[in-house]
């Protein structure tokens, strides 16, 4: 008996309502050990005895063979007294004085669950709310840890004979499964017409299906919210929802039923199809097949002007049941296609309450579909696509949230990160976790000032802290900002926005060497006061030199010129060639807008509400209106997206228009090396007008020029600080075709260059980034 011995282990991570208990309960059997294991506020913790030789196994197992769900951060193990235990238990849960239990995200439906969905002798058949410890709803029912049913929306639901037998039962998959119910004891479908009243029905889903398929616009209950939903073929339907939501430009997400559909409508990649078949299940961006090849032709208003469509797979129990019902009830060879977008009016949040859906769906949707399972947290579906083979997320939210970024560095104490005014995420870093939150969206107005607020009390007590420590953006006008320096927070730390947007990179890659940053947006907040968007720095965690940076634009009317790109163009020609410029022979000097120029002239001339930019984001603008693509946007990279587009495939040995990088004006400050010049590249672009180049031909050779341009200025800060680390970030850098290019040109030149993977290069990455400014510059002081 003297090999025997007993452990404690304790193992942090996701480990939680992820069927980790019944797994370590199976191990206990196989290798004959004794003891227990229970969930407490911090994790798992597990008592084994037996010989020391099985104990080792079970360990070795414990680590390398837990549930797919499980993600284990850490496993401490030391010896304890023997108390001479023979069999093993699950026992209940411990609260314990800080919860630092993290929970898994939100999770499509496991194969075992779907097979028994669509198994007519499963007493779960067609049930839309089946679950196990494998899949399922997590992060947008639970209000606080440990994860157990009491603590989550399915508190009301008492489970009847059957369920609880199964809950109870630790070889069954729906062993403290928290969320496990069944048709006779669980949630229930209910369809209510345009006043919210219950519309009666033997089976609400196949009568959401005819309102659908007779061109309806439906307003139905997912996961972390509700969507607008209607027939993505029939293009009346599509341009009543449009109309609706208010959503004039943007494109609409699809639901599509299966792999073969989407093949049908749209390229799809290896790695594309493997981030959308994940367990995430985002909405991936694939380039769209043109509608002459596609077997029924999608309403022009799911995507006006895009050549990518954002698609996705059902995710829910119900999803999969409603696509297949309205398979059932088309046409045969008549495909199910749902354009599913945000429940929302356009700029504010999605609605996740019944009553806020109720108030504000109904006046857009003519029936609502939806159940009375409550949601705690609302959270948006991701966007993420596939870039030279690599995942890049545009928006992450459902099926990442809240899975923590794992830092290189600790946070000598936890920090809140509030993150930026659009796209806006926050995060609150502890140990050696960053907790990003699900996306907000833009804060705009109260409603989404409201989610933004909430969403960080909800977060405060999720994971048990009270952060003293606020980082926050230096425009002292974002809302973010005002919420940082309002509340009672102890230390305040500002913090760049492009520096933000390299700690971004730097943090989810776990690099603490100075590199070389590229940070490429439409407006951040200078530490001269100016509006940056263009620059080339020398960066790690805890501080930043801005040695290059875009040559200045002028915003005549400031933020009107950022709606109205035209004056940016016309800003840009009068700069350059001064007033000869309306003379020009191309076709944009002869557009109406320009009867306002003599009043922006004045305004330049005088310094009156003009405010300079070096923002990458504003050329992109200016090069889109030059074009005649768009003279105003209605959102955000509206016009750049369009230059995207556009861009006709080059011949490799075309480079371009010419670049160049001017000295620093003299009163620069010390460590501004240059300029990126666009004086050359405006003229070659209107040479090029003057002689009818096609415009495809001259945004493909601008999108090669900026590339080129970037690739140069790295190559001059290798030259003079021998860097050879590239860290791309910021929203310019969601143009796929510039992001390739210029990595392409980098990497051949010997660099490592690297980008966001785990957050988005947009805004909705700030908040790592801040987090990790902040973490470098406190542990500086220590």
């Amino acid at each position: 008996m003297s090999d025997q011995a007993r452990w404690y282990i304790h193992v942090s991570g996701i480990v939680q309502g992820v069927g980790f208990r019944p797994f370590v309960y199976t191990l206990a059997q196989r290798y004959g050990v004794g003891g227990f294991v229970l969930n407490n506020s911090s994790g798992v913790v597990i008592e084994v005895e037996g010989p020391a030789k099985q104990l080792q196994a079970f360990l070795t197992a414990l680590t390398h063979e837990h549930p797919p769900l499980a993600q284990i951060n850490a496993v401490h193990v030391e010896p304890i007294a023997r108390q001479g235990t023979q069999g093993f238990q699950i026992v209940q849960s411990m609260a314990g004085p800080q919860r630092t239990a993290m929970i898994a995200p939100d999770t499509t439906p496991c194969n075992d669950c779907l097979h028994e969905l669509f198994q007519p002798t499963d007493r779960r058949y067609q049930y839309p709310f089946i679950n196990c410890t494998n899949c399922g709803p997590r992060f947008t029912i639970i209000r606080t840890v440990p994860y157990d049913r009491q603590y989550t929306t399915m508190k009301h639901f008492s489970m009847c004979a059957q369920c609880q037998a199964e809950y109870d039962d630790p070889h069954n998959r729906r062993f403290h499964a928290q969320p496990n119910a069944c048709p006779a004891c669980g949630p229930r479908l209910s369809l209510l017409d345009a006043d919210g009243q219950p519309i009666a029905c033997a089976d609400p889903l196949a009568a959401t299906v005819a309102r659908l398929i007779r061109g309806d616009v439906l307003a139905i209950k997912g996961l972390g919210g509700y969507h607008l939903v209607c027939d993505a073929l029939n293009p009346a339907a599509v341009a009543r929802l449009r109309q609706r939501k208010q959503r004039e430009a943007r494109p609409f997400a699809l639901m599509l039923p299966d792999l073969a559909t989407v093949r049908a409508y749209t390229e799809l990649s290896a790695a594309e199809e493997s981030l959308l078949t994940s367990i995430q299940r985002p909405i991936v961006l694939l380039t769209q097949k043109p509608p002459a090849t596609q077997p029924h032709p999608l309403a022009p208003d799911v995507a006006p002007g895009y050549a990518t469509l954002g698609v996705m797979l059902p995710y829910t129990p119900l999803h999969a049941l409603l696509l297949a019902a309205y398979q059932a009830a088309l046409p045969s060879g008549y495909p199910p296609l749902l354009v599913m977008t945000s429940g929302n009016l356009s700029d504010e949040p999605i609605a996740y309450h019944d009553d806020d859906a109720l108030a504000r769906l109904l006046p857009l949707a003519d029936a609502m579909l939806t159940h009375n399972r409550s949601i705690h947290i609302r959270c948006d579906d991701s966007l993420a696509r596939v870039v030279a083979g690599k995942v890049q997320l545009l928006r992450r939210a459902r099926g990442y949230v809240p899975q923590p970024i794992h830092t290189a560095f600790r946070f000598a104490e936890p920090i809140l990160a509030t993150g930026g005014h659009l796209k806006n995420t926050f995060c609150i870093g502890r140990e050696q976790h960053a907790f990003v939150s699900h996306h907000i969206g833009d804060l705009e107005n109260l409603e989404t000032l409201t989610s933004f607020t909430e969403g960080i009390g909800h977060f405060k007590d999720l994971f048990d802290v009270q952060p003293q420590v606020v980082a926050y953006d230096l425009h002292p006008d974002y809302l973010a900002t005002r919420y940082a320096l309002e509340q009672p927070f102890t230390r305040r730390i500002g913090v760049q926005h492009h520096h933000a947007h390299i700690a971004s990179v730097l943090a989810e890659h776990r690099i603490s060497e100075r590199v070389i940053g590229v940070a490429a947006d439409g407006t951040g907040y200078g530490t001269d006061g100016t509006i940056w968007g263009g620059e080339i720095m020398l960066a790690d965690c805890r501080s930043f030199q801005r040695t290059l940076h875009l040559a200045h634009l002028l915003l005549p009317g400031g933020e009107q010129a950022v709606r109205q790109v035209w004056r940016i163009a016309a800003a840009w020609l009068w700069h350059v060639y001064g007033d000869a410029w309306q003379a020009l022979p191309i076709p944009f000097t002869r557009q109406p807008e320009l009867a306002q120029w003599p009043t922006l002239r004045q305004m330049i001339v005088r310094g009156i509400n003009t405010p300079r930019t070096s923002s990458m984001g504003r050329l992109f603008d200016a090069v889109a209106a030059l074009l005649g693509l768009h003279s105003r946007v209605v959102y955000e990279g509206q016009a750049a997206i369009a230059l995207e587009m556009l861009a006709a495939p080059l011949a490799a040995d075309d480079t371009g228009y010419p670049i160049a990088v001017q000295a620093p004006p003299v009163t620069a400050p010390a460590e501004l090396v240059g300029v990126l010049d666009t004086a050359e590249l405006l003229r070659a672009i209107v040479a090029e007008l003057q002689v009818g180049t096609p415009a495809a031909i001259i945004a493909a050779r601008f999108h090669r020029s900026v590339a080129r341009l970037l690739w140069h200025s790295c190559r001059l800060m290798r030259e003079q600080h021998g860097l050879g680390v590239v860290a791309l970030s910021g929203g310019v850098f969601q143009n796929r075709l510039l992001l390739e290019q210029l990595t392409d040109l980098l990497t051949a030149d010997g660099f490592q260059v690297y980008t966001n993977q785990r957050v988005p290069p947009n805004d909705g990455g700030l908040s790592l980034g801040q987090a990790a400014v902040a973490a470098a510059q406190l542990m500086a002081e220590a």
